[in-house]
């Protein structure tokens, strides 16, 4: 059987839009890495085909999101698509279900389909299997994870700025009495959150220490779970709450209208991403609001950059959050 564009790409462990510009003599590539492509070309008796079939080969892009039902990432998966559509690639998704195991298959999957780039917006529980991406010159963004140790382009959100407004927010409204609910402190994100929502507070001259902050799983009725266990006690119930995101918000919204407390007028509650669920809550939700849009647009051009050896440096951009005022927030009347 004769060899193709894969056989090589895959020996040589590098992408096929990396083995097309050896053939085509284009795009900034190491001699080193050159003389190995040519080496196997020569072995393997490559003879390359029409053009045109490498170029329906190449302009695929693979992303890796950890849950396809949440809202919120089905939103950033849809920017991502768009973006990279307009931009001539095609975007395979892969949702990973937060599960190390998948992330592997899928990784290993897109690299033997030789995608010309790759966006992780999961926490890549496996570091290893990213450190081995970057070793194999496939080029690859973050998007809403850092991985701080590996030179990556990287798009995140100033999760310590969301933090701090919705504190400030709540603390012009008059509460005094707070509380948050996130999902696992482990998530660099969410433990950005928290430290923002809490500096937000100290600066406010309210106090708020660690066991103010109760943690459960992603999951909507655990949420409304740990949330009655909360608004239970009447003496030590909180005025508001801050919730890391909002399908755990719904849950302490389910939770308040099955012990009969009004949102807002009895407890606030804020939310962050701003998905469609903060626009069909009942009550509309109060919420911060991630750049949706701005990301999948950033994280394309970085990414496009790299794979087209328009550019060797690796970028880090920070995107602002913007506090979305609606309807589970208002005065706090105690």
């Amino acid at each position: 059987m004769k060899a193709t564009i894969y056989d090589v790409a895959k020996k040589a462990n590098v992408s096929i839009s990396t083995v097309s510009k050896v053939l085509n003599g284009t795009g900034n590539i190491s001699e080193k890495t050159k003389k190995r492509i040519r080496n196997i070309i020569e072995e393997l008796q490559y003879q390359p085909s029409v053009v045109s079939s490498v170029k329906k080969a190449i302009k695929t892009i693979g992303l890796l999101i950890p849950d396809v039902a949440n809202p919120f990432m089905a939103e950033v998966a849809r920017a991502v698509e768009d973006s990279g559509r307009k931009r001539g690639f095609n975007v395979i998704i892969c949702s990973t279900d937060n599960d190390s195991t998948r992330e592997d298959q899928y990784i290993s999957m897109l690299r033997q389909k030789y995608v010309d780039g790759l966006i992780i917006a999961t926490g890549l529980k496996n570091r290893k299997a990213i450190k081995e991406l970057v070793d194999s010159d496939m080029p690859v963004a973050m998007l809403s994870r850092d991985v701080p140790y590996l030179p990556l382009q990287t798009v995140v959100v100033d999760d310590f700025q969301g933090g701090y407004e919705a504190a400030t927010h709540l603390a012009d409204l008059g509460h005094k009495r707070m509380a948050m609910i996130a999902e696992d402190v482990d998530v660099p994100s969410i433990k950005q959150r928290a430290e923002g929502f809490k500096e937000g507070l100290r600066l406010s001259n309210l106090p708020f220490n660690d066991k103010d902050i109760v943690y459960c799983p992603h999951d909507l009725h655990e949420s409304k779970k740990a949330s009655l266990k909360l608004l239970k006690d009447v003496s030590e119930r909180p005025t508001a709450i801050f919730v890391s995101t909002e399908i755990l918000a719904l849950g302490v919204l389910q939770a308040a209208r099955s012990l009969n407390i009004s949102v807002p007028h009895e407890l606030s509650v804020i939310g962050f991403d701003n998905s469609i669920l903060a626009k069909i809550s009942d009550p509309q939700l109060t919420t911060i609001e991630q750049p949706k849009k701005e990301m999948g647009e950033k994280v394309i051009e970085l990414l496009i950059s790299e794979i087209e050896q328009k550019s060797d440096v690796k970028q880090r951009v920070t995107l602002s959050p913007k506090l979305v005022i609606r309807e589970s927030t208002s005065q706090c009347r105690k």
